[in-house]
This record gives C-alpha cells, sequence and structure tokens, in this order.
C-alpha cells in the first residue's frame, strides 16, 4: 500500500460527537414512544395495585432523562467534537464480519442452519483468514458434521432445517 492509500485508510469517517448524537437521539425517541404507549395504558396506582403501565413508564422518564443528560453532555464536550469514532479501514475490518454474518441469518431461513453455517464458516475461513480452500471446506464440513450429529441425533433438538435435510429425511 503506498502512503497515499494508507493515508486515505486512516482518514476519519465519522466523529464521535454525530455518531452519539443520533444514538442517543433514537433511544430518547423509543423512551418517549414507550412513555405514551404506558400512559395510554394506564400509570396510576389503584387500590388493587399498580396500573400495567405504571413501572414501564417510570422506567422510559429515567431512560428518556439520561438521554437528555448524554445530548447535552455531547454537545457540551470538546473532546468528543474532535474524537474519531471510526476510519475507513477500522469501519472494512467491522463489514468484513457484520455482512457474512447478516447474509448468514438471511440464508439460514432458506437453506436450513447446517447448509448456512457450512457457507458461513468455509467463506470466513477463505476471505478473512486467507486459508487454503481444501482446509476452509473441510474444516467447515466437520464443524457442521459435529453440529449436526450433537444437536439433531444426540439432544433431539429442532434446529432450522432447509432443503438438504428435507432430501435427506431429516
Amino acid at each position: 500500500m503506498t502512503e497515499a492509500q494508507v493515508q486515505v485508510e486512516d482518514r476519519p469517517l465519522v466523529g464521535q460527537r454525530p455518531v452519539e448524537t443520533i444514538t442517543l437521539g433514537v433511544i430518547l425517541a423509543f423512551a418517549m414512544l414507550m412513555a405514551w404507549d404506558n400512559w395510554r395504558t394506564g400509570i396510576r396506582w389503584e387500590s388493587t395495585g399498580p396500573q400495567s403501565g405504571y413501572f414501564p413508564f417510570y422506567l422510559s422518564v429515567i431512560l428518556g432523562g439520561a438521554s437528555l443528560y448524554g445530548l447535552v453532555a455531547a454537545f457540551l464536550s470538546r473532546k468528543e467534537a474532535t474524537e474519531v469514532f471510526v476510519t475507513r479501514a477500522q469501519l472494512r475490518r467491522v463489514m468484513a464480519v457484520f455482512v457474512p454474518t447478516l447474509l448468514f441469518c438471511l440464508a439460514m431461513q432458506f437453506l436450513g442452519l447446517y447448509v448456512a453455517s457450512f457457507l458461513l464458516i468455509a467463506g470466513f475461513m477463505r476471505m478473512v483468514g486467507k486459508i487454503a480452500l481444501w482446509k476452509s471446506l473441510l474444516t467447515a464440513f466437520v464443524f457442521t458434521a459435529v453440529m449436526f450429529v450433537t444437536f439433531d441425533v444426540a439432544f433431539d433438538v429442532i434446529m432450522p432445517k432447509g432443503p438438504l435435510e428435507a432430501a435427506l429425511g431429516r
């Protein structure tokens, strides 16, 4: 990698303050929604005890207060205004794990747990670990087979099945 490429990779992608502000804003909106919904359900103390929204309402008020405190602290802090949350290189490494994991979750719905696990393990070993193809495939097969025998055969745990298991009669 050239020095210019290293500088581009180390350049901040987003700062600490915007990430904190957005996160705290989402939490505050969630707290307000929960407070409104629990207020609608009932937050009074009756002769038989609290109504169903009593405790969740006050928890959402506490959560909203903490979010407001965090927002004020984030805006008043000079240090966080200059701090880097993530660089391009760091985000690329996170996405190298997040995207295959998301695809695994989606694939599991259609292919079943075992086929999706095989693809995830083999893919990670090959793409991220740069391990030889035959080692990646063998390791993924052995791990998936052990997982199948452990959960499906030995403990008889119901796992998400796909077309391969259906074709094998499992």
